[in-house]
Parts: C-alpha cells; structure tokens; sequence
C-alpha cells in the first residue's frame, strides 16, 4: 500500500504499437517476452539486463498453453482456453508471485552488498491473507528463492479454502513458513496487514537489536502482482491471434473469474498500452460486489460473506477497483482519492459508493459482468465434460462467457457476430484443487475417473501424501465484534514477525 492507504501505479504506461507487437509475436517463450514487456517498468541501473532475464528464466520455466477448443464435429473454433495453472501450486498466482518474490530477494541482496559492514542487518518478512490460491504460490515463490533473509505468514479462513489447499500450506516444513488460520471470512484479515504495512517495517525485540525487520505484503494490493500479470494477457493476445492468422491489430474479448479484480486490472492495464483487447468480462460468483457494480454502480460491500464452491474468488472488497478507476478516469487520482475515502469513510453502517452515472457508462463500456451460482457452475463442468471431455474448475468464467453469448458448446454456426470473433477464457486454476466442486458437478465416479487420469498432476498426488501440521490459529468469539477480532489479530501477527 502507499504511504495514504491508496494502490501504487506505474508512473505512466508504455505505448505499445504494431511494430512491438510484431517483434513480440515473434517470442516463443513466455520467459522472453516477460523480459521485453518488464523492460519496459524496471530501468537497467535497478537490475541488469542479465539479472532481469535470470529472473524471467526462473520464474517461468514453462510456458502457457493457449488451447483452441473445439467441437467434436469442428476443425476450429473461435474459443480459446488460456491454461495459466501448470506452475507449482496449481494457479496462475505462481505467474505473478515467483517473479514478485525473487525481484524482492534481489533488491534484498543489493541492498545487503551496499550496506555491508552496517550495524543493523536488514530481513523481509512477507505477509499474506488467501482465500486459497495466492498463500500457496507465496510459500512455493520463497522456498523457489531459498533466500535465508526472506520468510513469509499466511492467514486463511478456517474452513473456507479447499482441503488440498489448506494441505498445500499445512504440510510446509520451514522455518521461514508461518501458517495461521483465523475464524473469519475470506478478506477479514485485509485491514490488520493493512494496519502493519502502514509501518513499514519493524524493529527487532531485545534479541534482535541488530536487526530491521521490513514488511510487504504480496496479495494483489502490491503493485508487482499486476505489473506480472500483464505478461500472460499479452501473450494470450499474440498466441490467439497467430492460431487464428489474423493482423495484429485484430481485437481479442476475454473472459476473468474474479476476486480482488488484480487479473481484472492486470488486463485493462494492458488494454491502456495499446494491445487490442477488446471487452474484458468479469464472472464472479454470489459473492457480487463487482457484478453489482458494473451493472448498476453501487460499489457496496455485503454484510455477509456466502459460502460457495467457488472459495478462491470469495471476496467483498474487491482493492483493485481502485485501480481500475484510477485508468477509467484517464488518471484522475485526486478524484479516486475522493471516492475511495467516500467508501471507506461515509457510512459506520456499511461501506458504499456511488458511482456518477457519466463514469459508470464508461465502466460499462470497457467491461461486462455475469454472476454464477454454484448450480450453474456444475451444470457448466458437465458440459464442458460431455462436450469437449475436459474436466474443468474455472467453470465460473465459462458459464460467465456462455451467460454473455459467446460459443463454448458449439453454437458458431448462428448469425450472432459474437460467434465469429476470438474470445479466450482465462483458466486460472486446475480442477485438482476443488475435489468438492468437481465431485458435485460429476459424481464421486467423476471425480475418481479423473484422478486416475493422466490430467490429474503427480506433483498433486505428492501433496495428498504428505502429513499436515496444526496451523497458528487466530480464534474470534461469538460475542466479540470484528472489528475487536481485527485488533487482535493484527497484535497476534505483529508478535509472529518478531520471533
């Protein structure tokens, strides 16, 4: 967060015109092209051209298949599915939190060689809440850097992530890996990180009295997270485009379940640059705020967090709105400032903003929204299973993307122009990861069939083998209030950082 409470954006976007995209379209890795576009952020006197392309290397060892979905009785299609979950953890946060983190070990071990010989030594302790995909990716991105001044606390909400999520965090054995689960719902732990972030940083107990100790957190609120993320919308963009033999300036619609809106705000910065994309659809599931705002303006948070299959995207202040209104408004930050302070502030009751009309018909016009129960999530992972024999768990996003019109099941041959134009849903998750969805949509059978399956990854199976340890928990009685909760656990995780 900065200093005032608000979300840090680039000073200014590049401008990214047909002769980059072509010299782009030419990369063939996603490592390579995560250089070129991050090039464009971080200047060479802060890391090297050597040091940024280790770091791309590393942090994208593999690349992203964009796949083209099609009916039994097709050659082509216009459906295009992006399969940004076969890093470690099983999720596209591993895209956006291994580059995050090792770019953080870097500056770490600079700025350790520029004050060597200094009295205080400085550590990095990283602070994350999860709803159960970006906590494993963070674990997984510092044990990738095995950097001994790096360590990391996880909250999540007891009993609201999947069993093999918890188990991807409850079975780390590391010193530098704390896990606390906290009795409350899936962003209740934002405002007590917030709270210690606006320290910046720590001083070391009576032990520790040579020690700094500097915190940052790496939920989507950090402004690397989006700046990462912007890599896999362009190469979607450059791989549809070149499996359909269209001109580079040809528009793209994709389609983005959705959370905190960090995906979300990742693709309409890259629509800011100049890449064509077209409509950005958000699907989320009852847990609305961003359906309801897009569709009537009111940016209001729920009183109630509902339980869904859909957990990982259970959220009710979606933080990087802000940032989507900071670029809707043409960069207007004093105006965000005004109605970000407007929610936070007018009402003790329930936090809420109007959106004026004349800024609302822009939203409106960049993005589209469809909210999915988790009934019409089954029904979508059994067509998409009968259909297409593909066992799916971004189902949210496909159903978002039928809801809107576009072709998932076969329907090109109506006269909808929609039918005709690439779309290309964002698959942000592997269905190894909800057993509970999947098993509701398609049976125990179903799920059975697929983890004997060679879809099911090996690297999961590991998971499901290993032991779990009791996790730190953050209790909150009956008769206490949030907000009293809030306090104390913030007290609760300011004492984890000083062991």
């Amino acid at each position: 967060y900065a200093p005032d409470g608000g979300l840090f954006v680039p000073e200014q976007l590049p401008t990214i015109g047909i002769r980059i995209l072509q010299e782009w379209s030419l990369l063939t890795r996603v490592s390579d092209l995560a250089f070129n576009v991050l090039r464009h952020f971080i200047a060479p006197q802060e890391i090297s051209d050597e040091e940024l392309k280790c770091i791309c290397q590393e942090s994208y060892p593999i690349d992203v298949p964009v796949r083209n979905i099609v009916s039994k009785n097709k050659e082509t299609s216009s459906f295009f599915l992006v399969e940004l979950f076969h890093g470690p953890t099983f999720c596209f946060k591993d895209l956006g939190l291994r580059p995050v983190v090792a770019m953080l070990s870097h500056f770490a071990k600079k700025k350790k060689k520029e004050n060597e010989g200094a009295q205080k030594q400085q550590s990095i302790h990283l602070l994350v809440a999860t709803t159960g995909d970006t906590g494993p990716a963070a674990v997984h991105a510092v044990q990738m850097v095995n950097d001994p001044s790096i360590s990391i606390v996880v909250h999540y909400p007891q009993g609201q992530i999947s069993a093999f999520q918890r188990k991807q965090l409850t079975t780390v054995i590391s010193p530098q890996v704390q896990i606390v689960t906290f009795q409350g719902g899936g962003d209740d732990m934002d405002k007590p990180i917030q709270n210690i972030l606006k320290t910046n940083g720590l001083q070391g107990d009576s032990k520790e009295k040579d020690q700094q100790i500097l915190v940052c957190g790496v939920n989507s609120y950090n402004i690397g997270r989006p700046l990462m993320q912007m890599i896999h919308y362009i190469w979607t963009y450059l791989r549809v485009i070149e499996q359909m033999n269209l001109p580079l300036d040809s528009p793209l619609d994709i389609i983005v379940p959705t959370g905190a809106m960090g995906n979300l705000a990742s693709g309409y910065m890259v629509k800011q640059m100049g890449i064509p994309i077209n409509t950005l659809t958000a699907s989320v599931n009852i847990n609305d705020i961003t359906h309801r705002t897009v569709q009537t303006g009111k940016f209001y948070k729920s009183p109630v967090m509902k339980r869904t299959l859909s957990e990982a995207i259970n959220i009710q202040y979606p933080y990087n709105f802000e940032r989507i209104l900071y670029y809707l408004t043409n960069g207007n930050n004093i105006l965000v400032k005004e109605w970000m302070s407007t929610y936070h502030y007018s009402d003790q009751e329930q936090q809420k903003l109007d959106i004026p009309s004349e800024w609302l018909s822009k939203l409106q016009s960049d993005f589209q929204t469809s909210r999915v129960t988790d009934e019409e999530l089954c029904e979508t992972i059994r067509i998409i299973k009968a259909i297409h024999d593909i066992v799916i768990d971004h189902a949210v996003a496909v159903k978002g993307a039928q809801s809107m019109g576009y072709p998932i099941i076969g329907e090109e041959d109506n006269d909808d122009s929609r039918t005709k134009k690439p779309f290309a849903i964002l698959a942000t998750a592997s269905p190894c990861k909800f057993q509970e969805a999947v098993t509701m949509a398609l049976g125990t059978g179903g799920w059975d069939a697929y983890m004997s399956s060679g879809e099911y990854p090996d690297l999961a199976r590991e998971y499901l083998a290993k032991d779990e340890k009791e996790p730190i928990l953050y209790a909150k009685e009956d008769s206490t209030s949030l907000e009293e909760a809030q306090h104390r656990w913030e007290s609760q995780t300011r004492q984890l950082l000083l062991r």
